[in-house]
């Protein structure tokens, strides 16, 4: 199984980029987004000179309890950046959510809890709701986190919307925006 099915067989349908818009971020965007990967995990990230977003980490179930994961966040936090995530709301959760979100727990990652980040699917229609979790070295204001999830939503989620999906992905504004 390559890398691709082994993410497109673990996140929600909701949640995947297609093939080609990773490929495309690979390919266009080789400065700032990596592929990571071995037969026990696959990492997709952006290393932006501010923070860098994890947008894919799966490890496989073979390796669970390893502590592959951990050295993988470990290596990460090595940069000194704030590091971002999205994680499906508890609201939508997954089979393996609960999981997933004692793991970033585990690992000092924290909920920003003012941030509110719906979307909906651009083929499929069907609202997702994510949480943004983050781990930053010294503290970091919920608005700087804000700020760094339109330009990830603008820049990696979005990019190329059109050509990829046939379709605009909904405005930043709509998707992204502080709850008081």
């Amino acid at each position: 199984m390559d890398w691709f099915e082994k993410l497109n067989e673990y996140f929600p349908v909701e949640e995947m980029k297609s093939r080609q818009h990773i490929e495309l971020l690979l390919k266009d965007k080789v400065d700032i987004y990596k592929k990571l990967e071995d037969e026990k995990y696959v990492l997709t990230y952006v290393d932006h000179p501010s923070f860098i977003f994890v947008d894919y980490l799966f490890v496989s179930s073979s390796a669970r309890g390893e502590g592959l994961g951990g050295k993988i966040l470990e290596h990460l936090k090595g940069n000194g950046k704030p590091i971002l995530l999205e994680v499906e709301s508890l609201e939508q959760a997954e089979e393996d959510t609960e999981k997933r979100l004692l793991f970033y727990k585990r690992h000092d990652f924290n909920l920003a809890s003012h941030i509110c980040y719906c979307r909906h699917h651009v083929k499929t229609g069907k609202p997702l709701k994510m949480d943004i979790h983050y781990w930053a070295l010294t503290g970091v204001a919920e608005e700087e986190i804000l700020g760094h999830m339109k330009w990830i939503y603008e820049n990696i989620h979005a990019y190329e919307d059109e050509l990829l999906y046939g379709a605009k992905y909904e405005p930043t504004d709509n998707v992204l925006y502080f709850i008081k």
